[in-house]
């Protein structure tokens, strides 16, 4: 494209250089040129100190823009773009996108856009939604390698993770990392729904508890904690357990545990295992109790949670509640912190 130019000889160029970017008078989006002789400056004008330098018509090289967002290149009707989902989760180097329904005939250009627009990917999958206990999920591949199994980064750690077989979300990282900073040197922290262990892995190494013990009932899951384990050398502090959370009480009256922190990541269905994380407390015991609600149902969640320590003689107090993420319209995952003391205590 020929623009204005602005011809600066070499042993002057930097100085110009300099004057023209403090100025804003650079051409955006245009390459500087060269010969044996002079720099060209692609300009928007010139300034009357510069005069002395010639002007000239000339044909300068865009720069190429990258996309910054798969929307702006990806080849749909235009009055479903305003559907395409807005953000999506990364784990490793694969991408897990919903979509509407109204976009699953499109499904393969989505994946297709999703994997020009970020280079680090290698696989995009369409996510349905978690189901039962296991937290497993529905995946279908829709773009770049036939492959679910992945090795995902957060502060300085690695876990592995199967996105097809465990459960994992990358945007807990910042809620694992203020759970991470909450504990106290010497704390037994028992992790009810470890999943691959990120929390347990995350307290162990960036706190100074005595013992972390990872449970979960799903196998791949407890396969993979262990293999995190190892991999982040923090296998000193934490023990992982494959069983059912319901028989935590006897696993732990066995070793003569108590837990002084408590984690119950299992949205939806935390409250059905409440009772169970109750009967293996120390006086005091915290408990990060999570679930996934409609901000109107919050309080009468507290309530039946209350009741449910009523009956087991324990005070809950200090209830510090968090909106850590949308789920849905007006439906919040929710990170609630709780302090628990048995009845003699407060008494």
């Amino acid at each position: 494209m020929e623009i204005k130019g602005l011809q600066v000889k070499l042993i002057e160029a930097e100085k110009i250089r300099k004057y023209l970017s403090e100025k804003n008078l650079v051409k955006k989006g245009f390459k500087i040129k060269k010969d044996n002789e002079f720099i060209y400056f692609p300009v928007e004008k010139i300034p009357q100190e510069l005069n002395s330098y010639k002007v000239i018509k000339s044909k300068f090289e865009k720069y190429k823009t990258e996309p910054k967002s798969y929307k702006e290149i990806i080849s749909i009707p235009g009055k479903l773009k305003d559907e395409l989902p807005t953000s999506y989760d990364i784990t490793g180097d694969i991408i897990l996108i919903k979509i509407k329904d109204s976009l699953l005939g499109y499904k393969e250009e989505i994946g297709k856009s999703l994997l020009k627009t970020n280079n680090d990917i290698k696989t995009v999958c369409l996510a349905k939604p978690i189901k039962g206990e296991l937290r497993t999920r529905d995946i279908e591949i829709i773009a770049g390698e036939k492959n679910t199994k992945t090795l995902h980064k957060e502060y300085g750690l690695k876990f592995e993770v199967d996105i097809n077989k465990t459960y994992f979300s990358p945007r807990l990282s910042t809620e694992r990392k203020r759970i991470a900073d909450l504990v106290r040197p010497g704390e037994i922290v028992i992790d009810m729904f470890a999943g691959v262990a990120p929390f347990s892995i995350m307290i162990a190494k960036y706190a100074q508890p005595k013992r972390i013990y990872a449970i979960d009932k799903n196998k791949d899951a407890v396969e993979y904690a262990r293999r995190n384990v190892i991999r982040n050398n923090v296998l000193d502090k934490v023990e992982v357990i494959h069983t059912d959370a319901k028989k935590i009480h006897n696993i732990f009256n066995q070793k003569m545990v108590k837990a002084n922190r408590i984690i119950m990541n299992l949205p939806f269905s935390a409250y059905l295992f409440f009772e169970y994380a109750l009967d293996i407390i120390a006086n005091p015991c915290i408990i990060h109790y999570y679930d996934i609600l409609k901000e109107e149902n919050i309080s009468g969640r507290i309530e039946e949670l209350k009741r449910k320590a009523e009956e087991a003689e324990i005070i809950l107090a200090n209830f510090n509640i968090k909106k850590i993420k949308t789920y849905a319209p007006r439906e919040f995952y929710m990170g609630i912190d709780i302090t628990a003391k048995n009845y003699a205590d407060v008494a």
